[in-house]
Formats: structure tokens, C-alpha cells, sequence
């Protein structure tokens, strides 16, 4: 009786199977020889299940460095938008940028990233909604750590009865204490640039400390 309720295998596509064998390779213990690919999804909304992703933005890190020449940006179809969210993004049904499907576009970002260490700002929302695309295409979810630079700014802070270190802070917020260009703020590769670059510093302030170690922060 025993194998006659085996799991059945699922045979998933080349695009799929290429990217989990990624993860065959351990991530180096080394910070500086960590890839980290910095992102940003723009969407239609904040809603996980009825929401899509309208666009993707993403960097790739280096030993303190942004690599000019590995970045990612896509604009994808999508059959609805919210006419209030259209005034933030400023992505238009009209538009003339190249789009291409949802399931082009997850097949790029995951040949894209490989397994590297994915950041993004408040990270829970963009790997929802990027995991929520792979279910819509039988595809299960994302396999790669992840770090938040809310998080991570905030264990930067210092706190007291004066200044309480509180649960989220905005990108925006970042932007302005670190002086970073807001440009570019609400498209989805200069959110990933402005992110890039916050996490830079953060990392900077953090290393100071004794001890330090980023692996403690990925989720």
C-alpha cells in the first residue's frame, strides 16, 4: 500500500527548473561577493489578489557597487487599471512603452536574478505580488532570501524617549535622509535605484558595528 498516494511530480517549465538549479550554488559567506538585485514592482494596487504588476525595476549589487550594465525593466500588459493609482505611476493604458506579458516578463526576472539576495523597500508587498504572478501560471514561489531596507534602516536608528523607532518607515523618508534625487520617485527602476542606493548606505552605518552580519536580516 505504501506509494500508491506518492506526490506526483510536476514537470515545470525550462525557465523554471534553469532558475531553481541557480540555488544549487551556496550564496558565498563573503558580503562583497554577494549579488544583490535591488527591486521595485509598480502596480495597479495594493490588493494581492485582484492587483497586477504593471511594471518591474530591478539593479544588480555588487561589493558596493551598482553594476551599469545588469538592469532590469519591463512593462507588462494588464487588462485594468485604477484611475487613481495611474496619477502616482503615471503608467497609462495608452502608453507607448514596449510591454509584453506577465509570463515574459517572470521568465526574464528569473533569468535575471538567478539566486541571488533580492532588497526591495517594505519587500513583503513586491515578493507577494511577484508570488501571486508565478501561482497565476502554475508556478510555485520565489526561492531567494530577501532583505527590506525598512528594516534594515531601522536598526539603524538609535532609540530614546525622544525618538521611538517605529514599525515602517517610507521610501520618501529615505530619499530625504540620505539626500538622495526623488526624480525618477514612482517608476519602478527609480524606486529600485532610490533603494539601491539607501541600501548602500545603511549597509555602511550597519558594518560599524560589532558583530554585524546581513544574513541575520534575510528573510
Amino acid at each position: 500500500m505504501r506509494g500508491i498516494f506518492k506526490k506526483k511530480k510536476i514537470n515545470y517549465p525550462v525557465f523554471w527548473t534553469d532558475y531553481e538549479a541557480s540555488f544549487k550554488e551556496p550564496l558565498p559567506d563573503n558580503l562583497n561577493e554577494l549579488r544583490f538585485v535591488v527591486l521595485d514592482t509598480e502596480t495597479t494596487g495594493l490588493n494581492i489578489k485582484e492587483d497586477r504588476i504593471l511594471s518591474i525595476g530591478a539593479l544588480s549589487l555588487r561589493g558596493n557597487t551598482i553594476a551599469v550594465n545588469q538592469i532590469f525593466e519591463v512593462y507588462l500588459y494588464q487588462h485594468f487599471y485604477h484611475a487613481e493609482n495611474v496619477a502616482i505611476h503615471g503608467i497609462l493604458r495608452e502608453e507607448t512603452n514596449d510591454r509584453i506579458t506577465e509570463l515574459e516578463a517572470l521568465m526574464q526576472f528569473l533569468s535575471f536574478i538567478g539566486n541571488s539576495v533580492l532588497v526591495a523597500h517594505h519587500a513583503g508587498f513586491d515578493r507577494t505580488m511577484l508570488n501571486e504572478a508565478l501561482k497565476r501560471h502554475g508556478m510555485p514561489k520565489l526561492k531567494n532570501k530577501v532583505l527590506d531596507t525598512s528594516i534594515l534602516y531601522r536598526e539603524t536608528l538609535i532609540a530614546s524617549p525622544l525618538l521611538q523607532k517605529r514599525d515602517h518607515y517610507s521610501l520618501d523618508e529615505l530619499a530625504d535622509k540620505f539626500d538622495i534625487s526623488k526624480k525618477d520617485r514612482h517608476t519602478a527602476l527609480g524606486d529600485a535605484y532610490i533603494t539601491a542606493i539607501a541600501f548602500l548606505k545603511i549597509l555602511e552605518k550597519l558594518k560599524s558595528r560589532r558583530k554585524f552580519s546581513v544574513k541575520r536580516f534575510l528573510r
